[in-house]
Formats: structure tokens, C-alpha cells, sequence
């Protein structure tokens, strides 16, 4: 598609956003905050995951199109205030990628993964100076992500910053170390705290582990999660 034709689809967008909000126009749209958006958007999210999970084009499309009102929906919000609007997303999002991309956008070649990394951890720096600082590893991954998902970002950083030496996805040493005190804190059936943190921990090595041999752990298990919604609630317990 154009580039002319993908602008006059988006001013629509944006256009039918504004009727919406305006007066006269629809009540529920008019009266909804970014605080009441929340739900909304954090659904899209998880409806084009299972709409990519699947692979209908036409159902992640119209997944996709949910998710960019959810933008244009709280972008207009804050427009309403004056205090940035959609265009001012839109180019801070594009200014952002060409400032960080300096080896496409700018003389910068580079030849290596390595370098790449090194390259992006520096201008993050140098876009929060404030965060150049971390206190651990956790530092500005977000909260709220799912722990999976969370505890991937800590792997990658960790092995960015060579906190942690990589290991050969063929070795499950380390699995086997995690998976011995976890089943001696079971046998302590009256130490919940400590079988708790075994797990915890026997769960973080496996996340490792399957991050070295190249696979995702959220959507390892949801992977493994559609495969028993096929199955009768009764066969579950002998599949496990």
C-alpha cells in the first residue's frame, strides 16, 4: 500500500475517533478515561497473541485494527487535555527508531549481534540518564508483565551485561542443581516458604534454559495450553 493511502486510512481513523468523543456523538466513547481504557487494551494485547497463535491472517488483521483504536483511543484522550496527540506518538516513535538504529539511519556500520548490543544499551543510556544507574537487574522491566515473560527480560539483560555465562542448551546440569532442593523442600511438607522458593527457582533455571536452546517460555506453555483445550477435561489428569 502507499504511503498516501495508509495516511488517508489512518486520518480516518483519527477522524471517526474524534466524532466519537465529541459532543453529539457517542456517549460510552465520550465518557471513557485512560484509567477505564486499561482493561480494553490489556485484552486486545492477549486477543492478537491467540489471534498470531493461531495464523489467520484476517483474524490477527482485525486484532491488529483493535489494538491501534486502543492507541488512537487514548492518544485522543490526551489530545483532548493538550498535552501531545497522535501525530507527536506517531514521529516519537519514529525519531526514537531512527536514533536507534544510527548503523540504518546514520554513518555508524556495524558488523556484529555483539556490537548491536552494545550499541542500543549505550544510547538508552543516553536517552534516561537517570536509569544509567540500575540498582539490579530488575530495573525498568515492567512490573506488571507476566512473570515469564518478566523473568526472559531479567535472562536478557543479565547475559547482555555478562552478569550470568550462557549455557549450552544441550546441558541440563543446571536444571538438574534447581530440581534437587526442590524435591528436598517437598519432602519438608511444613516448610511452604522454602518449597515455594526451590520452585521459584527451579522455574527461573528452566526460563534460562530454554531462552540458551532458543525458545520462549510464555509462549512455550501457551503453546502447550492450546494443545490440552482440545482435549476432554476428563483425559487431562493421565496427559500431563
Amino acid at each position: 500500500m502507499e504511503n498516501r493511502a495508509i495516511g488517508r486510512a489512518l486520518c480516518r481513523l483519527h477522524r471517526i475517533m474524534e466524532i466519537l468523543r465529541s459532543p453529539g456523538g457517542c456517549p460510552w466513547d465520550a465518557m471513557q478515561t485512560t484509567a477505564s481504557l486499561k482493561p480494553y487494551l490489556l485484552e486486545e494485547v492477549y486477543e492478537l497473541l491467540e489471534a498470531l497463535d493461531g495464523g489467520d491472517p484476517l483474524q490477527i488483521k482485525d486484532e491488529l485494527g483493535d489494538l491501534l483504536l486502543q492507541i488512537v483511543f487514548h492518544a485522543q484522550i490526551f489530545a483532548e487535555e493538550e498535552i501531545f496527540d497522535l501525530a507527536a506518538v506517531a514521529n516519537g516513535i519514529s525519531d526514537k527508531l531512527e536514533r536507534r538504529h544510527p548503523h540504518v539511519f546514520a554513518d555508524s556500520p556495524l558488523t556484529t549481534i555483539d556490537e548491536l548490543n552494545q550499541q542500543w544499551d549505550q544510547i538508552k543510556r543516553k536517552e534516561k540518564p537517570n536509569h544509567s544507574t540500575e540498582r539490579n537487574l530488575l530495573d525498568g522491566i515492567p512490573k506488571d508483565l507476566p512473570a515469564l515473560a518478566r523473568a526472559a527480560k531479567f535472562l536478557e539483560r543479565a547475559s547482555r551485561k555478562s552478569v550470568l555465562a550462557p549455557e549450552a542448551p544441550q546441558d541440563v546440569l543446571t536444571l538438574e542443581n534447581r530440581y534437587r532442593p526442590l524435591v528436598d523442600a517437598a519432602a519438608n511438607a511444613n516448610d511452604a516458604s522454602r518449597l515455594e522458593a526451590a520452585f521459584g527457582e527451579f522455574i527461573l533455571a528452566t526460563v534460562a534454559w530454554g531462552r540458551t536452546a532458543g525458545l520462549d517460555a510464555e509462549q512455550a506453555l501457551r503453546q502447550a495450553l492450546n494443545r490440552h483445550a482440545g482435549k476432554p477435561a476428563q483425559n487431562l489428569a493421565s496427559h500431563p
